[in-house]
């Protein structure tokens, strides 16, 4: 559980209080830690995927985008709260993707996700659906403009959710100068000036924003 901003002890009761991942989620993140050696950290928390299940449910999209999926947590997630809708995953590896094939097959929402390969500056910029809802947790220095794309393609009242906003808590410190930490922050600050939207970011794992179009 990526619990930075909590303590171990209210992180641990926050997780005995919630639902708990069932076998095939679980199943997936053992493998995951298993082949992705020092890469497995990309993988979303279980707080979080239950999260991304119960707001997919309450926003009930027809198009869902994810950019970023890794091994395929928080699309299965996603997937797994659709009800009628479809969920589009953009990412750049067949190696990591070919493991979230595997799992959306056993979960039995293969039928429910169109997966893209390669740049998503790219393949974004081709996608020409109205977006419902939308997770974005690709590489950081390009958030600025997988955003813009994503936003001009969302319907008003749209969600749109952005990983890894908080960084450990770094982006509130100016003196941490690290790359991904300064591209995050400017991130941050890009969004929250953004006339077109209203923004919660709330301390979730590692950082969540919800991104509504208005």
């Amino acid at each position: 559980m990526k619990a930075n901003l909590i303590t171990p002890a209210v992180a641990q009761y926050v997780l005995e209080h919630s639902t708990r991942p069932d076998p095939l989620l679980e199943a997936l993140t053992k493998e995951t830690m298993e082949v992705a050696g020092d890469f497995a950290g990309m993988q979303i928390p279980p707080d979080q995927g239950l999260f991304l299940t119960m707001i997919t449910q309450l926003v009930a999209p027809d198009v869902a985008v994810e950019v970023g999926t890794f091994t395929g947590y928080s699309s299965l997630c996603i997937a797994r709260g659709l009800s009628g809708g479809r969920l589009h995953c953009f990412d750049v590896s067949e190696k990591w993707t070919s493991i979230a094939r595997r799992y959306w097959a056993e979960g039995g929402v293969a039928d429910r996700v169109t997966l893209t390969l390669g740049p998503a500056m790219d393949t974004l910029a081709a996608f020409d659906q109205t977006i419902d809802l939308a997770f974005l947790d690709a590489d950081k220095g390009n958030y600025p403009g997988y955003y813009e794309l994503l936003i001009d393609r969302m319907r008003p009242g749209g969600l749109l959710i952005a990983d890894n906003t908080l960084r450990s808590g770094h982006v509130a410190d100016p003196a941490h100068d690290e790359a991904t930490t300064v591209e995050i922050r400017e991130f941050n600050d890009l969004v929250i000036e953004d006339p077109r939207v209203t923004v919660l970011m709330l301390p979730v794992a590692d950082g969540m924003t919800l991104i509504r179009k208005k």
